[in-house]
């Protein structure tokens, strides 16, 4: 199964709270959380590319599965992570305390962040 494809953010559930413990102003959760970003990914084997595009904010992060790479965090720092990949449609990244676990089923991405006890969990469709 290829993640190949562009997605439009659908719904989302605990933005502001995941944001303002990630480090994000008011200011900057205020204008993101009714934005519906569009993620385009490129996948070529084991190598992804992803950017999300949130009105003017653009976060592109490039990695191959299984090696550790250098990801840029919705915060703007850049970070060491390692990305694995379970069965053929789930991503599992650890950075910095924060998992992100990536699935897609059919023309559906559901992404769900986990920072200590918080989860944020976006739902996104292929466009």
């Amino acid at each position: 199964m290829s993640f190949t494809g562009k997605y439009q953010l659908q719904s989302q559930e605990n933005f502001e709270p995941f944001m303002k413990a990630l480090g994000l102003s008011d200011e900057e959760i205020q204008k993101g959380k009714d934005i519906k970003s569009i993620s385009e990914i490129v996948q070529d084997g084991k190598k992804f590319k992803i950017t999300v595009t949130t009105g003017t904010k653009v976060l592109r992060n490039e990695f191959t599965i299984g090696e550790e790479c250098e990801i840029e965090m919705l915060t703007g720092e850049k970070a060491k992570a390692l990305v694995q990949m379970e069965g053929d449609n789930k991503l599992i990244a650890n950075v910095k305390g924060l998992k992100s676990v990536t699935e897609l089923h059919g023309d559906t991405i559901t992404n769900v962040m986990t920072l200590g006890d918080l989860t944020y969990k976006r739902v996104s469709k292929r466009i």
